[in-house]
């Protein structure tokens, strides 16, 4: 059987907030292995974005353990912490988090610099991610002239730029307007099924009914995980339903 992608043991998270304690997420333990589409849900505070930073090696548990790739992160150093984030997980942010001064095919060129990789190479993959997210024709647009979800777009793809073996999103939608919301929906959905792991914190309902599992956090708690079929599995099930 094989490792799987991340593990998490017992993880608690507390911290301090007005002089009180704050416990974020007091005791998951969780699996997601390759190729998962899993959408965290809950109320907001009950602990989503942390459990989200502690899966991502943005943070570090209190007591528990996060294995990714089956190595514990939080024996890391900060160094090799940075390298494995770099290197194993592609990041996209509710903001979108690019830089205005750099062009979308710059913007997602920067990883690939940052992990080493040449010039020529980097420039052939930010063209092929950009054309595998719609935006072949945006290359040398700067963020300030594209939509909100062209931006998103252009974040998803830099979030792939080094070959990542998982996907951390943060309310992905959160900035988006319904219909902008539903086509990134439909590209995550796309990457999920071209291989991807996805790992996706959302409020947004018809995100969460795309993926294949969805765990329900309350209080710092898993209250439920529950595997279903993928809404556009199910929408061709039914149809294939009524034609028999």
């Amino acid at each position: 059987m094989s490792e799987p992608v991340l593990r998490l043991d017992a993880v608690e998270r507390t911290y301090r907030l007005g002089g009180e304690d704050v416990h974020a997420v007091r005791g998951v333990s969780l699996t997601i292995d390759a190729g998962d589409y899993v959408a965290i849900v809950g109320p907001s505070g009950c602990g989503k974005s942390t459990l989200l930073n502690l899966l991502g090696a943005i943070d570090r548990p209190d007591t528990g353990h996060v294995y990714l790739d089956g190595r514990d992160v939080g024996a890391l150093g900060d160094g090799e912490a940075t390298a494995l984030r770099l290197r194993r997980i592609g990041f996209v942010f509710q903001r979108f988090h690019l830089l205005a001064a750099l062009s979308a095919r710059e913007n997602i060129e920067l990883p690939m610099s940052e992990a080493g990789i040449g010039r020529a190479e980097r420039a052939a993959r930010a063209r092929e991610l950009l054309a595998y997210v719609g935006l072949a024709a945006r290359e040398k647009h700067r963020p300030p002239q594209l939509s909100g979800g062209e931006q998103q777009r252009v974040a998803i793809a830099r979030a792939l730029a080094n070959r990542p073996a998982l996907i951390l999103a943060d309310e992905p939608t959160g900035e988006l307007d319904a219909r902008t919301g539903a086509g990134i929906a439909a590209l995550f959905q796309r990457l999920n099924d071209d291989g991807t792991t996805l790992v996706v914190v959302t409020h947004d309902e018809d995100l969460a009914a795309a993926a294949r599992r969805t765990v329900h956090m309350r209080d710092g708690v898993v209250v439920r995980d529950e595997r279903v079929a993928p809404i556009g599995e199910r929408a061709r099930a039914n149809q294939s339903a009524r034609a028999r």
